[in-house]
């Protein structure tokens, strides 16, 4: 931005600053001031009069337009990586007579895009006027932005006028969740340490887990869990309760967010971390998440929140959890520190020598994700 354009910017927002009309109008005044003065001729300081009279006025009335307008924001609901923001103004107009040829400013962070700029024809008198739009979320993420600009030239179009309006926002974009119908990383859970319980479980493939409690059914139980006999006898559809399947131990969802990465692959693995929290939860798994700058979190928004603030190289207020974890890391040496029982989701650095990429604790299971295949398949493979 050059200097002249940060004077005009200056005026515009503390004063006023001419449209191209009002530049023309302005030296025109000056012109026909600078004849009459050399001519002495009436009508020429007349007409200077005129003009310098009609320039002050238009130079009053933008920002006496402006100053009986409020804007208020509603919340913003929060939405995934690829979906569209809702975004939405409320314009009030407390005086009593019209407001007319406006403009609405939303000034954006950077990173979701130019600030959107809507024309508003009129706002009628002591009413409000519901302004809304809609902005792509391209990447998940936690956006914060505090003011919107209102413009106008109104009513003669000679003088644009700028004021801000406080109007904080803050808009949620979640990580996108991968629709796994199978993750061997978390169905084998328990099944090496727990041999017992799992020859247990395999003799009754119809609950897949050994049953603790009946209840009646809730929209959005898997019909699998259905006890059909109980169901007729009672009238009423029951629904089985499970066992944890890793023998009550809570499954840890770890990313190793206190560790430098990769830009695109740290924003891989927040999906991977969101997906296999998911996925555990639709099993009835009890699972939580641990990241390096929140600790231990669960619950569905929690999680979703956490991981849509989370960033690479974060400062630890946590250390990791010493029990049976899946871990999320770039930094292969790290996996040399898992306890027993733990797996471990590895994204092999570009710049790693080929030594450094196969240092894997090779006694606990777990994946090594490859760059150029879907994340959705390589979660559904086979672990090592």
């Amino acid at each position: 931005m050059n200097i002249s354009q940060k004077i005009a910017d200056w005026l515009e927002n503390r004063a006023v600053t001419p449209a191209y009309a009002g530049g023309l109008l302005s030296g025109m005044t000056v012109f026909f001031f600078g004849s009459a003065t050399n001519t002495m001729a009436g009508w020429l300081y007349a007409l200077s009069g005129g003009s310098l009279a009609l320039l002050v006025v238009a130079a009053v009335l933008p920002a006496k337009s402006l100053r009986s307008l409020e804007v208020r924001r509603r919340p913003i609901e929060p939405v995934s990586a690829g979906d569209q923001i809702t975004i939405e103004l409320e314009i009030e107009n407390r005086a009593r007579e019209p407001k007319t040829l406006l403009q609405v400013v939303d000034i954006l962070p950077f990173v979701l895009g130019a600030p959107v700029v809507s024309p508003i024809e009129v706002i009628e008198p002591e009413s409000t006027y519901n302004h809304t739009y809609y902005l792509e979320a391209r990447q998940r993420g936690l956006y914060r932005w505090q003011e919107v600009h209102l413009r106008t030239a109104a009513p003669l179009g000679l003088f644009w006028c700028r004021r801000s309006r406080p109007a904080k926002a803050v808009a949620v974009v979640y990580p996108q969740v991968l629709p796994l119908s199978t993750c061997p990383l978390i169905d084998r859970i328990g099944q090496e340490d727990s041999p017992q319980l799992y020859n247990r479980s395999r003799s009754q493939t119809a609950t897949e887990g050994l049953t603790r409690n009946l209840r009646p059914y809730r929209h959005g139980d898997p019909t699998r869990l259905i006890h059909w006999r109980t169901s007729a006898r009672y009238g009423e559809l029951r629904v089985r309760e499970l066992e944890v399947a890793a023998g009550g131990q809570d499954i840890i969802i770890a990313l190793d967010s206190g560790a430098l990465w990769e830009a695109k692959e740290f924003e891989r693995a927040v999906t991977v971390a969101a997906s296999l929290y998911f996925y555990a939860s639709k099993r009835l798994l009890n699972v939580k998440l641990w990241t390096a700058g929140t600790g231990l979190v669960s619950g569905n928004r929690v999680v979703l929140e956490t991981l849509a603030a989370v960033n690479a190289g974060e400062e630890a207020i946590d250390s990791r959890s010493k029990l049976s974890i899946i871990w999320l890391t770039q930094n292969s040496a790290s996996l040399s520190t898992l306890s027993q029982g733990s797996r471990w989701v590895l994204w092999p650095s570009a710049t790693a020598k080929t030594d450094e990429k196969i240092l894997v604790k090779h006694d606990l299971p777990g994946l090594e994700i490859r760059s150029d295949r879907p994340l959705e398949l390589q979660l559904q493979a086979s672990v090592s």
